[in-house]
Order: C-alpha cells, then sequence, then structure tokens
C-alpha cells in the first residue's frame, strides 16, 4: 500500500531523508528482515497514508508497528503527504475570488462606458434643446425679454469697440454675455452670445446694403452700381480727394500695398457676384457682393455647388452617405478646397444629417433643406462657434470659459464671431 516510510527521531516522516533512515516495505507478509532489524506487522493492520500516523518504538532491536489514530500522537515535522489534502481546501476559495476579481475587473469598464455613455446622452440632449431654443428665436426673437438684453448688449459693445483697446473690449464682451453671472461662460451662453451676433449683423447689413446701394448709384442712377461707381466710392471712403478720385492711375502706383490687395480682393468678389453683367451689380448681387452670409442669391449659388459637386447619382437630392461626404471644416461649405472625408462618413455627419438637415425625415436633402442648413442664421452655427472656442481655450477642462482663458487666445477670440462677427464671416466666404 505504500511504498516507503522513513524513520526519523522516533517520528514517522514520508519522503524526508535523515541520518537514521530505514526503508520498510509494507508487504502481504507479516515479518520481513530490514537490514539487522526485523519488522513485525500485526495481522490485519493497514497502513494508511494520510488518516492516521505511525509510531515507531525500538525495542530489543525490534521494531514494532503499531496503528494508531491521529489525535494522540505530536509531530514536529512537515508531513508532506498532508500537504495534498491542505491544497485540496485552499483551491476552490481560490478560484472563486479569481473569478470574483476577473468579474469587478470586466464591470468596472463597462460601468465606466455606461456612464460616459449617459453623459454624452446628456451632453446631446443639451445641444438639441439649445438647438430648438435659438431656432425658436430665430423665428421670432423679439417675443424673448432675455434676447432683447443681449441685443442691448450688443450694440453697447459694438459701440465701445472702436473706444477699447482688445483686453478691454474682450473684457466688456465676456461680462454681458455671462448673463447668470457666475465669472464663466458655459456653451449655452457663449452659443446665444453668438447667435445673436448674427442675426443682428444679418439684419443689420440687409438694412445697410439698401441706403448704400442707393447711394453709390449715382452715375447715373439706373438700378445698377457699376464697378467704376463702387471703385470711386471706395476711394472716397478711404480719403483720397476728389481731385484723385474722378482722375487717377488705374495702376495706383502711388498707392500702399494694403489698399492695392483690398481692391483686388473686391473685384474677385465681384466677379462672383456677377451672374448677368461682370462690370454692372443689381441690388441682390451687390448684397451678395458685400455680404454673401446675408445674400439669398449667394446661398442659392452654394446650394447649387453642392449638388454639382456631391450629388454623386444626379437625382438632384443629397442622401446621408452623399452629405457624410461634404467637408466639414468652417462654415462646411469651402468648395474651393477638396477636403472629403471616406465614403460614409462619421457617426457625427450622419447624426447632423438625421437631426439637423432632413427636416421632413425621408433620408434625403432637398434644395429647401440645404438652404436652411447653410443659413448663416442656421443655430447650429452659433453652437459649433461656442464648442470650437471652448476646445480650442478650456485649459482646466470644465467645459466652461473663465476670463483668463479668453484672454489668454486673445488673438483667437478677437477674429471670432463672439467678437467680429463681420470679419468671421468674410474670411469663410
Amino acid at each position: 500500500m505504500i511504498d516507503c516510510f522513513v524513520l526519523n527521531a522516533g517520528y514517522l516522516a514520508q519522503g524526508s531523508k535523515k541520518d537514521r533512515a530505514i526503508k520498510i516495505l509494507a508487504t502481504e507478509r507479516s515479518t520481513m528482515k530490514v537490514d539487522q532489524y526485523t519488522v513485525n506487522v500485526p495481522p490485519g493492520s493497514v497502513l494508511p497514508e494520510s488518516s492516521l500516523k505511525l509510531a515507531f518504538l525500538l525495542k530489543n532491536k525490534e521494531l514494532l508497528v503499531q496503528q494508531t489514530n491521529v489525535h494522540k500522537i505530536t509531530f514536529k515535522s512537515n508531513l508532506r503527504c498532508f500537504r495534498f489534502f491542505r491544497w485540496t481546501i485552499l483551491v476552490p476559495p481560490v478560484i472563486y475570488l479569481s473569478l470574483l476579481i476577473f468579474k469587478y475587473n470586466r464591470d468596472a469598464p463597462l460601468r465606466s462606458f455606461a456612464s460616459t455613455t449617459v453623459e454624452q446622452n446628456d451632453k446631446g440632449l443639451a445641444i438639441e434643446n439649445l438647438f430648438m431654443e435659438l431656432e425658436a428665436v430665430t423665428a421670432d426673437k423679439r417675443d424673448l425679454e432675455h434676447y432683447k438684453e443681449i441685443d442691448r448688449s450688443i450694440k453697447d459693445a459694438e459701440e465701445a469697440e472702436n473706444q477699447e483697446n482688445p483686453r478691454t473690449l474682450l473684457e466688456n464682451i465676456f461680462q454681458r454675455a455671462d448673463t447668470n453671472e457666475d465669472r464663466l461662460l458655459d456653451i449655452q451662453e457663449l452659443a446665444k452670445w453668438i447667435h445673436t451676433k448674427i442675426t443682428e449683423h444679418i439684419s443689420r447689413a440687409m438694412k445697410e446694403n439698401v441706403g448704400l446701394f442707393t447711394a453709390i448709384d449715382n452715375n447715373p442712377r439706373n438700378g445698377e452700381v457699376s464697378w467704376e461707381e463702387y471703385h470711386m466710392h471706395f476711394l472716397r471712403s478711404h480719403g483720397f480727394p476728389e481731385s484723385y478720385v474722378s482722375s487717377h492711375d488705374k495702376k495706383h502706383s502711388d498707392m500702399s500695398r494694403t489698399l492695392k490687395e483690398s481692391i483686388m480682393r473686391d473685384r474677385a468678389r465681384w466677379a462672383e457676384a456677377a451672374r448677368n453683367d461682370p462690370e454692372r451689380l443689381e441690388l441682390d448681387e451687390f448684397l451678395a457682393f458685400t455680404h454673401p452670409e446675408s445674400s439669398h442669391r449667394a446661398l442659392l449659388q452654394m446650394v447649387e455647388d453642392l449638388f454639382e459637386k456631391f450629388d454623386r447619382d444626379g437625382d438632384e437630392q443629397l442622401t446621408e452617405d452623399e452629405f457624410s461626404d461634404l467637408p466639414s471644416e468652417g462654415m462646411g461649405l469651402d468648395l474651393k478646397e477638396d477636403k472629403r472625408e471616406a465614403v460614409g462618413g462619421s457617426d457625427d455627419r450622419r447624426k447632423e444629417f438625421r437631426h439637423l438637415i432632413d427636416k421632413n425625415k425621408d433620408g434625403k436633402a432637398d434644395r429647401t433643406e440645404l438652404l436652411m442648413y447653410i443659413d448663416p442664421r442656421n443655430p447650429r452655427h452659433a453652437i459649433q462657434e461656442a464648442q470650437h472656442l471652448i476646445s480650442v481655450s478650456d485649459t482646466n477642462l470644465d467645459g466652461k470659459l473663465n476670463l483668463s482663458e479668453i484672454l489668454s487666445k486673445m488673438d483667437l477670440f478677437l477674429g471670432s464671431k463672439m467678437v467680429d462677427t463681420e470679419r468671421s464671416f468674410h474670411d469663410e466666404f
């Protein structure tokens, strides 16, 4: 039953190697010679492996093997025959704890992901609510006293724009845009300020355009403005004397480089706005020339350019796949540069198509829907501008802007729609 037992200082140990060790073979015989000793095994005795201990007594040069219960003998040696038994007890708890640790390590990221998903959903819902709120303001802004106050603040800020240095101007705008007076601008406050500035700028541009067109159209007054009439107005507005305006060098040899570049830019924009006569502009064409972001004709032309470039199947409608291939920089409509994404586009572009463009939910965008989408008065422009400003300037990553963060990016904000709406639009167009 047991191949080998070892005698060690009167106690039994299995597998140890001591100087006084004597090998004992358990066989069916009752006695057996081992070296000079005789081993007597009582008839019917059972040599156990684990449940019993054996005591060996030396008497008259004979070794008696006695069967003894466990509780009667105390062992000092490390009984290796019991190690397996102890491990069998520990294995189940170890496995159970390992499974618990494994489950926790897998669940923790899932809980974190779920929490992140909830936060993203909440943020998306907040942006959607903000969009609808701004859309309602666009439809009938005068019914909301809160936005009337923003209007007055913007007008006050614009009146002081030429009198204040850049730092003071930004401080003034920050204070007026911070409607809850917590010394922070969140995306709602920033988007509302920008959206109101955009709508005010476009309304003012359309009103001023009629007066400017009438003032320039005087030689002769025929309902059209020629390039020569506009050029004379340009020179007068920059302080040139009447003698120079009426008779000057066409190459403007004595003019500064900055003014020459301005004339060249105006000439290029004039050529884009002129649809009938390259030398003359009608009223709506003149608006497209001076304020393309305010011109219905200019926006319609942009829609036509979009269809020509991205309507792959030629059905006069843009699908979600076709729209997701549109460029996404700036106003999203820089058709001079081919900034296509991969076919299929990002999830954000697809969500934008479903929620902001496809108003009738037919899976396609017609000209009317695209015209509403690219219209600068669409709330998405203000929201995207606010998101961009926060993402670039929010150094402490709290999702809001304090005054020091704005002042640290002074050039960015001075050229943004938050401050200089007209220049920002003209740079985009």
